[in-house]
C-alpha cells in the first residue's frame, strides 16, 4: 500500500530591502544634518568678513577660561570616573542618578540653580564675598559655569573608558607588586587613553560652547557664546558669522580627529 506523503510548502525568506534603499536614506539623513553648515558657508559674506567691536576680547576670554575650566574638569572628574568604574556596591544606582541630574538639567535652569546657591544674595555666595570671591559676573563665575557645563559629560565619557579596561590586567599588575597608583598610571591610563582623550575633547567643546549657564551666572566677562547672542541682538546676523567660524575652527578639530581615529582603530 502506497502512502501519500504530503509535502508542505517551504517558507521563503522575506525579500531583503533593495540595495540602494539604505544608502539613499543614509544620504538623506546626512544631508539633513549637514545642511545648516553648508548654509553657513554660503551665507558668510567673505569679502566683508570682519569682527565686531569686542569680538577679540570675547575670543580671548573663552580660550583662556575654557582651558582653565578644562584643567579643573580633568582634575576633579578623573578620580570620580575611576572610582565609579571600579567600585561596586549596593545603591550605586542612586549615585549614578545623581551624576546624571546636572547632565539632564536644562542649562538655563542650571544657571538659575547656581545663582541661587552661589549668587551674591545666597548664603554661600555672600559668605564667599567676605573673602573677596565673587561668583557672579566675574572670571571665577565664568569658570564655575563652564565647569558645571562640562564636568558631567567628562565623567560619563571617562568612566566608560575606564570600564573598558580589563580588570584582569589591573589585578595582574597589583599581584606583581605594583601599587594602585602605579597600576593606574602604567595600566589603566594607557589602555583607556583614547576614551579619555574623547572625554577631554567633549569637555572642551562643552566648556567653550556653554551658553545657558554662562548667560545667567556670568554675563560678564562675555565669551564667544554670549557675544554671539549680543551681536545677533545689537547688529544682526552678519555680525555672528566671524565668531561662528572662530568657534568651529577652535572647538571642532580635536573631537573630529579623535572620532575619526577611534573609528579607524575599530576597523583595523
Amino acid at each position: 500500500m502506497s502512502t501519500l506523503v504530503k509535502t508542505l510548502p517551504i517558507a521563503q525568506p522575506a525579500p531583503l530591502p533593495r540595495a540602494w534603499l539604505p544608502p539613499l536614506l543614509g544620504g538623506v539623513v546626512l544631508a539633513f544634518l549637514l545642511a545648516p553648515f553648508a548654509a553657513l558657508v554660503f551665507a558668510t559674506h567673505w569679502r566683508d568678513l570682519h569682527f565686531a567691536p569686542g569680538d577679540g576680547t570675547a575670543i580671548s576670554v573663552s580660550l583662556l577660561y575654557s582651558l582653565l575650566s578644562l584643567a579643573l574638569v580633568m582634575l576633579l572628574g578623573t578620580p570620580l570616573a575611576w572610582w565609579l568604574a571600579h567600585y561596586h556596591y549596593r545603591g550605586k544606582w542612586l549615585l549614578d542618578a545623581l551624576l546624571l541630574l546636572p547632565l539632564l538639567t536644562p542649562p538655563l535652569a542650571m544657571g538659575i540653580l547656581l545663582s541661587s546657591f552661589y549668587g551674591p544674595y545666597a548664603p554661600v555666595g555672600s559668605f564667599l564675598q567676605h573673602y573677596g570671591v565673587m561668583l557672579s559676573n566675574s572670571p571665577p563665575a565664568f569658570v564655575l559655569a563652564q565647569v558645571y557645563g562640562a564636568l558631567p559629560y567628562f565623567v560619563v565619557a571617562t568612566r566608560a573608558a575606564f570600564e573598558g579596561v580589563p580588570e584582569e590586567l589591573e589585578q595582574i599588575s597589583l599581584t606583581l607588586g605594583k601599587t594602585p597608583w602605579q597600576t593606574f598610571w602604567q595600566v589603566s591610563l594607557p589602555l583607556s587613553r583614547l576614551g579619555l582623550a574623547a572625554g577631554v575633547a567633549l569637555a572642551w567643546v562643552r566648556a567653550l560652547g556653554e551658553f545657558g549657564i554662562v548667560l545667567i551666572v556670568a554675563y560678564f566677562p562675555q565669551g564667544i557664546p554670549v557675544k554671539l547672542w549680543v551681536n545677533l541682538q545689537d547688529i544682526g546676523l552678519s555680525a555672528v558669522y566671524p565668531l561662528l567660524w572662530v568657534f568651529f575652527l577652535v572647538a571642532v578639530p580635536l573631537p573630529l580627529w579623535l572620532g575619526l581615529r577611534s573609528r579607524r582603530q575599530a576597523l583595523f
